[in-house]
């Protein structure tokens, strides 16, 4: 693992993003977890442990190479004060500008070398919309703070499978309309590129799944599979890369066939996550890929409904926490 410590962001404060942060926290040993810090307002941290009742000792640090000293024994927090008030599952769009500005201040972190990879907790976009946030979530906002003309793309990921959706947050009546074969060259090869570096994969297996019942069933049932999946497959197989497909996506994710590969590109949102959340709810992790630094995710929101009483799950954390570290890690041992 890395030596550098993991940046983790605050995610919106009413959320349970500090209650999955402390429960990490407090698992560190059992789990074998790699130290990281946390952005974060102190104050509103041991106020939610005390109110939970557990005993978390906070480190406030300067800088985050001096999480490994504080990691044994405190949770070390970048002390990042929230103007606002923080009530569990009451947002404040008081607080939006802190939020960005914990995201802004992680990823040049990461940039910079202080840290190794960064880990962002759920946001809540509505309220981040009225304090002028104008992307559509994290993966763009990332990208702009990364330059570089970067255009990432979104994998979600458990053990024993990967998924890639080519659309993601549209209506399901626009995806055919949206679906393009240049958009799917490219996350076809981003992806491809990623499993090589990121998690180690000298010759990565890909399979694109096709967009209609059967794959369009020689276009009885749409012609996307013929004149724009097909099409981006059979260019994608000349530049090397080992792609099959459009593959039934009613076939592609049983037991069997998920160890043919190593990544499927699906075409819509649902046809992506359904099966993560089905085979592993808690442990999905949303990975970007395509950007200068590793960037993970829990796959969850921000589950204001039980913020505060301690009952969030934090395993998609947790393994959020460790995906990252490893691909960090791997991502060093590849340049």
């Amino acid at each position: 693992m890395t030596t550098r410590p993991i940046a983790l962001t605050m995610g919106e404060p009413a959320g349970v993003g500090a209650e999955i942060a402390l429960k990490a926290w407090m698992r560190r040993d059992e789990l074998l977890l790699p130290p990281f810090f946390l952005l974060d307002d102190p104050r509103r941290l041991a106020r939610l442990a005390e109110n939970l009742n557990w005993r978390i000792d906070l480190a406030e640090i300067d800088r985050p190479a001096d999480t490994d000293q504080a990691f044994a024994q405190y949770l070390p927090v970048l002390p990042r004060p929230l103007p606002g008030s923080v009530l569990p599952g009451a947002p404040d769009p008081a607080n939006a500008r802190a939020v960005l500005a914990a995201i802004e201040e992680a990823a040049g972190l990461v940039q910079d070398g202080a840290a190794a990879a960064l880990v962002t907790n759920p946001i809540n976009k509505a309220v981040l919309y009225e304090a002028g946030f104008n992307h559509p979530g994290h993966t763009e906002y990332l990208a702009e703070l990364a330059g570089r003309d970067a255009k990432p793309v979104m994998m979600l990921a458990c053990p024993g499978l990967r998924v890639v959706p080519v659309t993601i947050h549209m209506a399901l009546r626009e995806v055919a309309e949206r679906l393009d074969q240049g958009e799917i060259e490219r996350i076809v090869r981003v992806t491809a590129h990623a499993l090589r570096s990121d998690f180690g994969i000298k010759n990565p297996q890909i399979v694109v799944a096709g967009l209609n019942p059967h794959s369009g069933e020689g276009g009885a049932m749409g012609r996307e599979e013929i004149e724009i999946i097909r099409p981006a497959v059979a260019v994608l197989k000349s530049e090397g890369i080992h792609v099959l497909g459009p593959a039934p996506a009613d076939t592609l994710f049983h037991e069997r066939m998920r160890k043919t590969y190593d990544a499927a590109i699906c075409m819509y949102h649902d046809q992506a996550l359904i099966p993560i959340k089905t085979i592993d709810f808690h442990n999905g992790v949303n990975i970007t890929l395509g950007l200068p630094f590793v960037r993970t995710s829990p796959d969850h929101g921000t589950a204001l409904e039980i913020a505060g009483t301690g009952v969030a799950d934090e395993r998609s954390l947790v393994a959020a926490i460790r995906e990252a570290a490893a691909m960090a890690e791997r991502r060093n041992a590849a340049r």
